[in-house]
């Protein structure tokens, strides 16, 4: 087994099964260094007890994985990790996700992600896909270092050329852009509008009363340049475990920000904004009920997993699931249509 492939496949795993950042990012690290040694020093220095591990960016778990796929084995840890990925991620989905062609929300590092454009790209076209939107995020949200007008050009120029070497695959141009609190978008308006797909959510201001939120969203899904409603509760679920002194604590999780549904989703309907099915497991956003209530308002929807790294965008298939059980007609589903028919629907 190739010791790159093997150690990628573990940090996908490991991304896929929500592991910690650090771990990741070891085996992220490995690969990377690995890549860059001739195979005659990497089969020179797996043969010398620690000699591998004397490499910066290698560690012992890494550099027994290289060692073991150099021996032709598939690595113990790898094994290890197949098999709990066995389980599946959801309950049922299967049928719509096997519908799918695309996915309308992905992050890169070039705002939070974790991974180079490249990376996540090469992971949608394994993961079967035709296209994928990316959504890296606006410049008001700094903690994410979300690009202004200037970056967001250059990211342009490189999706381009990404392009180029990997028609018929298309890496479609794309936003995750901030709703303001007075309801505008975080971006100019004349580069909005040269993107494929613009993908609008509330990032700041959670807690606003209902009636705010409510007119601030549905200004920006009447907006013409707004294609997606992203995550519209904004809830967490699941926070993050912390020990002090010997107690346990957690933190990170958010409730629902609060909104008239009704209006919003009658809003998205008329102005031909899809909601989004966001699939990662600390949002399922929207909750069933609201989900429900928006097949009632016959809005389009967008069944994304807002990956941030390659592993996530495994985790469509956990919306798909939620998106069976509301019974959304597949057929509303925008990532079910090919990327000309998505780009038509975006244009009307």
């Amino acid at each position: 087994m190739d010791p790159v492939e093997a150690l990628d496949r573990v940090a996908f795993l490991l991304e896929r099964a929500r592991a910690e950042t650090y771990r990741v990012r070891a085996f992220r690290t490995a690969s990377a260094v690995v890549a860059r040694m001739s195979p005659e020093e990497v089969r020179r220095r797996a043969a010398s007890p620690r000699a591998l591990e004397s490499v910066k960016g290698i560690g012992p778990k890494t550099a027994r994985v290289v060692a073991q796929a150099l021996a032709g084995e598939v690595p113990e840890y790898l094994r290890q990790l197949e098999d709990e990925a066995a389980a599946p991620l959801a309950d049922g989905g299967e049928q719509l996700r096997s519908l799918l062609r695309g996915d309308c929300h992905l992050h890169s590092d070039w705002s939070d992600g974790g991974s180079p454009i490249e990376e996540m790209g090469r992971t949608a076209i394994a993961l079967g896909h035709d296209w994928a939107v990316l959504t890296d995020h606006s410049p008001r949200l700094t903690v994410a270092r979300g690009l202004d007008a200037g970056r967001l050009r250059e990211q342009l120029a490189v999706v381009a050329e990404l392009n180029r070497q990997w028609a018929p695959f298309r890496l479609l141009t794309g936003i995750e852009c901030d709703i303001l609190p007075d309801g505008s978008l975080d971006q100019e308006p004349a580069l909005l509008d040269a993107l494929d797909v613009v993908v609008a959510s509330v990032h700041s201001e959670l807690r606003m009363d209902a009636a705010r939120m409510t007119r601030r969203m549905v200004k920006a899904v009447e907006n013409p340049l707004v294609d997606v409603l992203g995550h519209c509760t904004g809830r967490l679920l699941i926070g993050r475990e912390h020990v002090r002194r010997g107690r346990s604590t957690t933190s990170g999780t958010r409730p629902e920000s609060r909104f008239d549904a009704a209006e919003v989703f009658a809003a998205c309907a008329a102005s031909g904004t899809a909601v989004e099915i966001n699939s990662r497991p600390e949002r399922l956003d929207p909750p069933m009920r609201l989900l429900e209530q928006a097949v009632g308002a016959g809005v389009h929807f967008a069944v994304d997993t807002d990956a941030h790294a390659p592993g996530q965008l495994d985790w469509q298939v956990i919306g798909c699931a939620r998106a069976e059980r509301a019974r959304v007609p597949a057929e509303r589903v925008i990532n079910t249509w090919g990327a000309d028919e998505l780009l038509a629907w975006v244009a009307g």
